[in-house]
């Protein structure tokens, strides 16, 4: 959900409209569930309040639902998949037509906490790839989220995950 919300933030900050909010009862309010946010980005006003059928873009924090989902129901023939996994597309048993991005080039960094930063690895290779967000829009999205040396060291992710896949758009 953490995504999703950064990805809003990001939308209004580059002076674009933007939603997220989770789906519930998809199983993700139990403990190991796997939980499914949405986020619309628009240059207009959003209206529309209910779940994202036909999605443009999909992200997958954990490439263990891939078992337990798919993730690529409804989503639009040249849509994107980015999946936070280092192996490759062709092994993931997806679709041969579905334009896939895995991060088969990068560990994904850990921050001074310890811990994998998913949320903003992938939310700067996703402005990177599909330049729906520009990457001062979400660093400003990321530090109001995190102020302090925790949004600082998100910030560095966000930046060297963009820079790893600037250029690899559609």
């Amino acid at each position: 959900m953490v995504l999703a919300q950064l990805m809003a933030i990001a939308a209004l900050e580059d002076g674009r409209y933007g939603q997220a909010f989770p789906f519930l009862g998809g199983g993700g309010e139990r403990r190991g569930k796997a939980i499914v946010a949405y986020c619309r980005l628009d240059d207009r006003p959003i209206r529309l309040r209910s779940r994202v059928d036909h999605p443009d873009y999909v992200i997958v924090q954990d490439p263990t639902i891939l078992g337990e989902l798919d993730v690529t129901k409804g989503l639009k023939p040249q849509g994107l998949i980015l999946i936070n996994t280092t192996k490759e597309p062709s092994e993931l048993g997806l679709p041969s037509w579905m334009r896939v991005h895995t991060f088969h080039k990068m560990q994904q960094p850990k921050a001074s906490l310890g811990r994998p930063l998913s949320n903003t690895f992938l939310l700067g290779a996703f402005s990177a790839i599909t330049g729906e967000l520009s990457l001062q829009a979400v660093t400003k999205a990321v530090s109001k989220r995190f102020p302090g040396q925790v949004g600082e060291e998100n910030s560095r992710i966000v930046e060297q995950s963009f820079k790893e896949f600037e250029g690899e758009g559609s």
